[in-house]
């Protein structure tokens, strides 16, 4: 995991935790940023988004969950370990509601920890790698014509050509040449890979 793709946001406002934490973060070369609050942390995220963040539950002014609900109103999708001393059941269930990839009572080991930044790590990678893809098929979809988006969804929804055109009140031979130019257009190998797309697109969502 190389440091500089990735960086862990640490909030507590226990100074000796803070650095604690970092330090922990920094030997396992995992780079951080640390912020005695969560308002600090906000000013100076500035909207960006953010890899990891780390932080404690119960803080003075801003909470971690104040903090969780924030982020979401902020269009913010970074994963949010919350760590908490008080061993509140009630806390972590909220915060996994509003959206906290995990949470960690203390003390905790050094591994335990370690684990869940980088099992939350890997979560966004693959989500960054999912939204990309989204958006490359989505601009493939965007240069569908309007028929061709029709056979496109007779497709996904499993229906043959001579069914396609006769739903549409067109020959299958028609279908046929749709149905090219759209595997061509959408640069889908396959049939499957054409359904394959149209799930990561949400088109079977709407069938």
């Amino acid at each position: 995991m190389p440091s500089e793709q990735v960086i862990v946001h640490v909030i507590d406002d226990d100074e000796a935790s803070r650095e604690s934490l970092a330090f922990l973060l920094r030997t396992a070369n995992v780079a951080v940023a640390t912020y005695a609050s969560a308002t600090v942390f906000l000013d100076q995220i500035a909207g960006a988004g953010a890899s990891c963040i780390v932080t404690d539950v119960r803080m003075p002014g801003m909470s971690g969950i104040d903090l969780l609900r924030r982020l979401k109103e902020l269009k913010i999708d970074a994963p949010v370990i919350v760590i908490t001393g008080h061993g509140d059941i009630a806390l972590a269930v909220e915060a996994m509601k509003i959206g906290a990839a995990d949470f960690l009572e203390k003390p905790f080991d050094d591994d335990v920890l370690l684990a869940s930044v980088r099992s939350a790590l890997r979560q966004r990678g693959a989500d960054e790698k999912r939204n990309a893809e989204r958006t490359e098929i989505e601009g493939r979809l965007a240069a569908l014509s309007n028929r061709e988006r029709d056979v496109l969804s007779g497709l996904v929804a499993g229906r043959a050509n001579k069914q396609i055109a006769y739903d549409l009140g067109i020959s299958p031979r028609t279908v046929e040449i749709y149905r090219a130019n759209l595997m061509n257009k959408m640069q889908a190998g396959s049939l499957s890979e054409l359904v394959r797309m149209a799930l990561v697109a949400g088109i079977l969502d709407s069938q």
